[in-house]
């Protein structure tokens, strides 16, 4: 009973593609707007200040970090 009574070639992506839903779904206010976009942008530098973070101790270690025992 594992498997499928038709084969899986039979099943039509497009159909569940195509369909459309009726209700807009959730509909954010400008208050919530505003702060997802404070939240993305707090994200994105913190990401930001990483990676310039792992760059700079990069650059300290110099070739060092490549000479190390396994």
């Amino acid at each position: 009973m594992g498997r499928a009574d038709y084969p899986i070639d039979s099943v039509s992506i497009g159909v569940a593609v195509s369909q459309q839903r009726d209700d807009d779904g959730i509909v954010l206010t400008e208050a919530q707007k505003q702060a997802r976009r404070s939240r993305s942008i707090a994200i994105a530098l913190t990401l930001a200040a990483l990676v310039v973070l792992f760059y700079v101790m990069t650059l300290v270690k110099g070739p060092a970090v490549l000479i190390r025992p396994i």
